[in-house]
């Protein structure tokens, strides 16, 4: 496959546009949310997936205002 090489950025790039640590993005190319390309032993992100990425919601879901009442 041909990397476009204007659209790739470092993952401390990548950290930077998210707003995240370097160590979140590392995780998440870990878990494979996020893909890599290796070029020359170097890796980089398409700076497009790390702009339009969206992050799971995760957790328990709230409880609606009537569950909280039952409880009390």
């Amino acid at each position: 496959m041909k990397a476009d090489l204007e659209n790739l950025v470092t993952q401390a790039e990548a950290a930077r546009i998210r707003g995240v640590s370097r160590e979140a993005i590392y995780g998440l190319v870990a878990r494979g949310k996020l893909a890599v390309v290796e070029i020359g032993g170097q890796k980089f992100l398409r700076r497009s997936d790390v702009e339009n990425y969206e992050p799971e919601t995760g957790g328990r879901p709230s409880q609606s205002a009537g569950q909280k009442a039952k409880k009390r």
